[in-house]
């Protein structure tokens, strides 16, 4: 009995030990089974790296092309940085001034060009190149205390009519070439750079007002002699005629309009003008004598037309015309050539839209102007934009809306065309709150 039980469990043991090691064998192939499916995976992933590159790279050039008609708005900041930075008639940058750069002019060839910064301090840079990396410039100093304003050519390159303001009221100083000192060096005479001199100066003129704009040229009218005249504009209601050289007062007279915004005379030395508080812009006449001088400051005429007040104005390069910018939101050229003795009025040759508008649709106006010594492209800025248009048809040849990182304080054509690398070319400058001067060129 005993030895059937025996064989019996025997028998039974068999079938479990099958079924077990069965059981374990199928379980082990499935474990490697996923094992090896894994690695090779792996192997094909480290085998064939470039077709899974050039897989995503497909794909990644197929979502290019579907965004490619927005792909302007999709400018990393780091582009639209250097788009901002660098507009295509922008050539030059002159650094270097300490604080912001209140007013800058050309001398009358257009290779010198003044800045009066407000860290009290007038540069007269060399533009041998327009291009330059870097630029030969005198320095001068003004007396402790005042910060220039405004600053106008006198006689020459070298000579420079700046105005000053400090808590006493406005001066005039007229800087020219002083002699130049020798240093004995060893024996040898080493000749030094001439410091610039004053050669006059006016204190607390307009009144103690301070003076917005200085404008100069060598007036070639009639029995004018050739020297130079400057007008300074107070913030006031005066306007001074000065002698470039001597500093004697050849006249005055007043816009009686409030408040003025600034003034200037016209190339040849004939008119003055001057854009103030009210629409109109009134007109005098420079009288010469005989013999050069300057007989008296006549009022002469009236532009009438505009509904606001006129922001800034400038003389054609002939004379002949004033273009007008006004808060109405136009711009007008003036013919003044007009016998105005015989009582003939002024005639608006042209009325232009300002084509700048705020975020509700208001039209703005321009701060500035200034025309290219050709009398074809107008230059105009509102805050820190500047446009370039045509004078002929008033259409907008270019923008930079970003010219410079702060308002643009002054602005000014060189007078004739300058070198520019292997080339000659009209450029013009701008000044900036932003302690830069920069250099633009012509649109095409």
């Amino acid at each position: 009995m005993e030895e059937q039980s025996s064989l019996f469990l025997g028998f039974g043991v068999v079938p479990v030990l099958i079924i077990s090691v069965s059981l374990g064998t199928l379980i082990a192939l499935v474990f490697f089974s996923d094992y090896f499916r894994q690695k090779r995976s792996e192997v094909e992933t480290i085998s064939k790296p470039d077709e899974i590159v050039n897989h995503k790279s497909k794909r990644s050039s197929h979502n290019n092309n579907s965004r490619k008609p927005h792909s302007r708005s999709q400018l990393h900041a780091s582009d639209k940085d250097q788009v901002k930075r660098h507009h295509p008639l922008d050539i030059n940058t002159l650094k270097g001034h300490g604080d912001s750069v209140t007013a800058l002019c050309f001398s009358s060839d257009g290779r010198n060009l003044a800045t009066a910064c407000a860290d009290g301090i007038v540069r007269i840079f060399k533009l041998d190149d327009a291009l330059s990396k870097s630029f030969k410039f005198l320095r001068i100093n003004l007396p402790a205390g005042g910060q220039p304003t405004a600053v106008a050519f006198s006689d020459g390159a070298s000579s420079v009519v700046v105005s000053s303001q400090n808590l006493s009221g406005s001066s005039l100083y007229m800087y020219g070439e002083g002699s130049a000192n020798s240093a004995n060096d060893g024996g040898k005479q080493q000749p030094k750079l001439p410091v610039p001199e004053i050669k006059w100066e006016h204190r607390k003129v307009h009144q103690s007002r301070a003076i917005v704009t200085l404008s100069g040229t060598a007036a070639s009218y009639d029995t004018a002699d050739g020297s130079t005249v400057i007008v300074s504009c107070s913030e006031g209601t005066d306007i001074i005629l000065w002698h470039g050289k001597s500093g004697k007062i050849l006249g005055n007279t007043d816009t009686n309009q409030l408040k003025n915004n600034m003034a200037t005379v016209s190339p040849n030395g004939r008119f003055i003008a001057a854009a103030a508080f009210t629409a109109d812009v009134k007109v005098w006449e420079i009288v010469y004598s005989k013999d050069g001088s300057v007989k008296e400051v006549a009022a002469v005429m009236q532009l009438k037309g505009h509904k606001s007040a006129v922001t800034w104005l400038c003389f054609s390069p002939n004379s002949e015309q004033i273009i007008t910018a006004s808060k109405d939101g136009t711009i007008r050229i003036w013919n003044i050539n007009v016998r105005y003795h015989l009582s003939e009025d002024p005639k608006t040759l042209k009325v232009f839209p300002i084509p700048l508008h705020d975020s509700e649709g208001e039209t703005l106006h321009y701060d500035r102007l200034s025309i290219s010594p050709d009398g074809k492209v107008l230059a105009a800025t509102h805050d820190s934009m500047l446009q370039w248009l045509c004078v002929e048809t008033g259409k907008v040849l270019d923008t930079a809306d970003k010219a410079h990182d702060a308002n643009i304080t002054g602005i000014a054509w060189a007078p004739k065309k300058i070198p520019m690398g292997p080339d000659r070319g009209m450029v013009l400058a701008t000044a900036g709150a932003d302690k830069k001067v920069k250099f633009w060129m012509a649109p095409a």
